[in-house]
């Protein structure tokens, strides 16, 4: 089930004896996470009903045990059992199931047996916040899934996707009666990347240093939000995409002063120009199209970084974009020598891309 259904489902009836929650999404988790132990634990209860565990530190035998003990302290309890992967075994064989069987006979059929006579009052949540749903991760969160196949209630905790993490902070900015919308609002998403957690985080930091009377100004994003001189990066890739050389070295003299790590900078220029030259092999004419190709090869990309990747491979043409690609190789061999000048090394890139 999704987050919103856990929580629809945990304020209408009794929560159930076992959950397990999967995926890396940490908002969405705290929430459903302050949602059960509510329900559970309400008021000072949560002190002494709620634990925590380690399954690193600890076997789920014990764990388990626990759970079928009556606490002296509390008659209603929540363990949150952190790290569910590390009860997994190890030993595979080359057919990737276990090699003594261990999935069906030994720790599962703890969990199995314990299901059967749940102690009531008692709810336990297994944690495995290790990996995600696709790429490399893919296949070990699916082994996860499988070992704990016995727990009906299996609440995911997907990334978000670029329309839920806008319409997340839209609504956290008219929660926060934030004057925070158009570019600036756009510049924000795209500076934290798709984290829900890092984006309640900067709103309440921005409310901090704004409040509600005036307007959020992108400066104000600038001073405040971490990696925002990332905008300031793409202004160096837009004046190089219209060979304005002053342009492009007043956006370095910027990265410069703020203390930007120019490798870092130059991989960030770097990655902008392989999508652009990925966007015109691929026949993109549009943000949208970008957006639906990026996330089909598991590149996750949001709007705004689909508009800008367009923007730079309408600006270049296919040669030029291939040539920037040689420069920007030499250019990053040229900041790994001994004791390089990164400044130098920067500026006679821009040169050489606004010839």
């Amino acid at each position: 089930m999704s987050p919103e259904q856990f929580l629809v489902k945990i304020a209408k009836q009794p929560p159930a004896p076992v959950y397990l929650f999967l995926g890396p999404e940490g908002y969405q988790r705290r929430i459903c996470k302050d949602a059960m132990v509510d329900k559970v634990l309400p008021g000072e209860a949560r002190l002494e009903g709620f634990t925590r565990v380690e399954l690193e530190e600890t076997s789920l035998a014990a764990v388990l045990d626990d759970a079928r003990s009556l606490s002296l302290f509390a008659s209603d309890r929540v363990i949150w059992i952190a790290g569910a992967e590390a009860a997994l075994p190890r030993r595979l064989s080359s057919g990737g199931d276990e090699e003594d069987g261990t999935e069906k006979s030994g720790p599962t059929a703890l969990i199995q047996d314990y299901l059967k006579t749940p102690t009531p009052g008692t709810v336990l949540v297994f944690e495995c916040s290790r990996y995600d749903f696709s790429g490399d991760d893919k296949a070990k969160l699916d082994r996860v899934a499988k070992f704990y196949s016995a727990i009906p209630d299996v609440v995911e905790f997907r990334p978000f996707t670029p329309e839920s993490i806008r319409f997340l902070a839209q609504e956290l900015i008219k929660q926060h009666k934030l004057k925070l919308s158009g570019a600036e609002l756009a510049f924000l998403l795209e500076v934290i990347g798709g984290d829900a957690t890092r984006l309640a985080v900067e709103i309440e930091k921005l409310l901090l240093l704004v409040g509600t009377e005036r307007k959020v100004t992108l400066d104000d994003i600038r001073a405040l939000v971490p990696s925002a001189s990332q905008s300031t990066i793409f202004s160096l890739v837009n004046a190089l995409g219209k060979s304005d050389r002053a342009g492009a070295l007043r956006s370095l003299d910027i990265l410069v002063r703020e203390g930007e790590y120019l490798p870092l900078a130059l991989t960030f220029v770097a990655t902008q120009f392989r999508l652009a030259l990925a966007a015109k092999e691929a026949g993109l004419k549009s943000s949208q199209q970008a957006v639906s190709f990026f996330t089909k090869q598991g590149i996750r990309i949001w709007r705004e970084r689909a508009e800008q990747v367009m923007k730079t491979a309408d600006v270049f043409t296919t040669e030029q974009i291939r040539r920037a690609l040689v420069m920007l190789y030499q250019a990053d061999k040229g900041l790994r020598d001994t004791r390089p000048d990164d400044r130098t090394v920067m500026e006679a890139l821009v040169v050489q891309l606004t010839k």
